[in-house]
């Protein structure tokens, strides 16, 4: 049997302030990128698809990767995998910022993106050395949901303000800086909490074959797909389409993320009345009268900020009710394999987001609220006759 490393001597806040900013640069890399996006094709002599394609790759990468990084970090330690995921993170943020060529940009994403992976799963799998089945565990997971319910709202206005202030190849010396001040940090104060002994066996099988796994994975795609194709779609829209500046771009766009931010708070006691099934159904539901506004707002010419925005705002509220569950739906049969369980959840939720999320923006008009009308709908429908079979 594995034995614990007890070296971890931190408070909560510490804690916290010591592994957070790695969870946070993550999602960071993603978001404070989206208003420059539109430039982003000119900028490179290249064409829009080829730009949708480096969020694509970001997000596949990030979830697959912590499949690769998840056993690494089992046989060679926590803090090696996090400090080697900081410096790739940080080296691939200074290329993009000196970039000006499409397909060594494309692969500095993915570079960037496998970095993220790597501090992710060596942070959560710290959480799990260390704070496994005692309370403050739960209370570090559900500070970092906090935490990161901001970074939507917030990392768009931010990549704007920088975009326009020193132009948008300080948005990846930002993160560049910000990952080394992380790891240098870590570098002095992250001690390796790898139980002594510790082996990871996968066995993806069975998981793979629970329908409970399958309709609950869906339904934390159709959540997070939605908010994929949305911030994929709204620049176009909002920037090219409707002429919003970059910084009103921002703002509209995290609306979305605090409408997120106040649902979650009144979340619990919403589960708790309806129950797991319950709350992703109502979610799904919640998706579906969403994506119906979204269609009118677009057949009708209505202006964006109340026929894209607005709707946006009811499948954020489903958005929070799903995903609020769909972690316990999906794991609830593997708590002996859940290390492997919740790497592949997340995994098939990056491939399948990025894989069909991606396909709806290229294939429908990507200057339209088709693409998030069809993915919203089409996910919606999909996991409530899963839900209805079980």
């Amino acid at each position: 049997m594995p034995k614990p490393n007890p070296v971890w001597a931190y408070s909560i806040p510490a804690a916290l302030l010591l592994m957070a900013p790695f969870d946070i640069l993550a999602s960071l890399a993603m978001d404070i990128y989206l208003p420059v996006v539109p430039a982003m094709p000119a900028i490179l002599g290249t064409s829009p698809d080829l730009v949708q394609l480096t969020l694509t790759v970001y997000m596949i990468t990030l979830g697959v990767g912590q499949i690769v990084f998840g056993p690494l970090s089992d046989r060679f330690g926590r803090r090696p995998v996090l400090l080697g995921g900081a410096v790739l993170f940080a080296a691939a943020s200074f290329a993009l910022a000196a970039g000006s060529m499409p397909l060594p940009f494309l692969l500095c994403r993915f570079l960037q993106a496998a970095g993220a992976a790597a501090v992710l799963v060596a942070t959560f799998a710290t959480v799990r050395d260390v704070y496994a089945d005692r309370p403050e565990g739960a209370v570090i997971y559900s500070l970092f949901g906090a935490m990161l319910s901001f970074v939507p709202a917030l990392g768009p206005i931010a990549g704007a303000l920088i975009a326009d202030t020193l132009g948008w190849r300080a948005i990846f010396v930002v993160l560049g800086m910000l990952a080394v001040l992380a790891g240098l940090n870590a570098g002095l104060r992250w001690p390796e909490t790898r139980p002594e002994g510790a082996v990871q066996r996968l066995s993806f099988l069975p998981i793979l074959r629970s329908p409970a796994f399958w309709t609950y994975t869906l339904g934390f795609s159709a959540a997070m797909g939605t908010f994929f194709v949305f911030f994929s779609t709204a620049p176009l829209i909002l920037i090219e389409g409707a002429g919003f500046s970059e910084l009103g771009f921002s703002l509209a766009f995290s609306t979305a993320a605090i409408v997120m931010i106040v649902t979650t708070r009144f979340a619990k006691s919403f589960v708790t009345r309806w129950g797991i099934p319950g709350s992703l159904r109502r979610g799904m539901l919640t998706l579906l009268v969403g994506a119906a506004l979204a269609a009118l707002g677009q057949l009708f010419a209505v202006p964006p900020l109340i026929g894209f925005i607005m709707p946006m705002w009811v499948m954020a509220v489903g958005m929070v009710f799903a995903s609020a569950v769909t972690a316990n739906g999906a794991l609830a049969e593997f708590g002996d394999r859940a290390g492997s369980a919740v790497a592949l959840y997340f995994c098939v939720q990056s491939l399948f987001v990025g894989i069909v999320g991606t396909a709806f923006v290229v294939l429908l008009p990507g200057d339209s609220a088709w693409p998030l009308v069809a993915y919203a709908a089409g996910m919606a429908l999909v996991v409530l006759l899963a839900l209805g079979r079980r």
